[in-house]
């Protein structure tokens, strides 16, 4: 399906027991948000949330670690989710922030019917649209199979072996700054700059003023001043997996022939191990 849907689609579905919102923002500590508590106040009706941090794998030292199928399929079955559901997820942040990354965790565990809600909660609010308080009314559980698609996800081996012998594209979804290096790490502990031979396309980039997704040609126009070539893979990184995904959902609305990967430990993996070779710096200039 197509992997943005607007307001207005979601709204015209809102009594189809199919088509399931889902809440998945999450914020940093230092945003200073609470994002249960928002869910609370007023989400989409029917809306069900999405615990990000709940929805990764507790034995991992890294944040935000794709859990295993078997966790996946029951947090989701929890939810009131179900294989023949259409899952459509947003955020509140504006910016594309987290519903991506639920996005891609779908698709990863081999469920193709989601797509994000273009503009998010914010545009939601602003239609005046309707909201619905507090916690969700129970549902019975869902039957939710997952399944892990390996190509949409890499770790650090595979990501050494593209630098070592190319084939792919490394696309840093982090602000200009910390992929520079000039900018210190929201987590303690990771070392500036950037994954060598990266690309740089910030993921607040993707959106215009109202949080919604820049046109798919304007979305080429800026990845391509990257110096990303959108026909050659991708594999895509951030901080810690979950902005990366919102530089693969543009990569897709582009038109991209291919899917795209996201490196799973991004940054707090690579810029928190010695063994990995950093760059600090602008990206490398682009090749003819």
């Amino acid at each position: 399906m197509n992997p943005l849907v607007s307001t207005a689609w979601l709204a015209d579905r809102l009594h189809d027991p199919h088509v399931r919102a889902v809440d998945a923002s999450w914020y940093l500590p230092a945003a200073g948000r609470d994002a249960v508590a928002e869910f609370r106040e007023g989400h989409i009706p029917g809306a069900v949330r999405f615990d990000l941090d709940q929805a990764s794998d507790p034995a991992s030292p890294l944040p935000h670690m794709l859990p295993s199928p078997e966790r996946f399929a029951g947090l989701m079955s929890g939810l009131g989710l179900g294989d023949d559901d259409t899952i459509v997820a947003y955020d509140a942040s504006g910016v594309n922030l987290s519903a991506p990354r639920a996005w891609w965790m779908f698709r990863v565990f081999g469920h193709p019917r989601v797509a994000v809600l273009d503009g998010g909660l914010g545009a939601w609010r602003r239609e005046g649209r309707p909201l619905e308080p507090g916690d969700p009314a129970p549902r019975p559980p869902g039957r939710f199979t997952a399944r892990l698609d390996g190509t949409l996800v890499r770790d650090a081996p595979a990501v050494l072996e593209i630098l070592r012998a190319g084939g792919a594209q490394l696309v840093d979804a982090r602000s200009a700054g910390r992929f520079a290096g000039t900018e210190p790490e929201p987590r303690p502990g990771l070392r500036g700059g950037h994954i060598p031979g990266s690309r740089s396309v910030p993921f607040q980039s993707l959106v215009d003023g109202s949080g919604r997704m820049l046109e798919p040609e304007a979305l080429r126009r800026l990845i391509r001043a990257a110096g990303v070539d959108p026909a050659r893979p991708v594999v895509t990184s951030c901080g810690s997996g979950v902005t990366a995904c919102a530089v693969a959902l543009a990569l897709e609305v582009a038109g991209t022939p291919e899917p795209v990967a996201v490196y799973d430990g991004s940054w707090t993996e690579w810029g928190g191990r010695d063994d990995l070779p950093v760059e600090a710096g602008p990206p490398r200039p682009a090749g003819p």
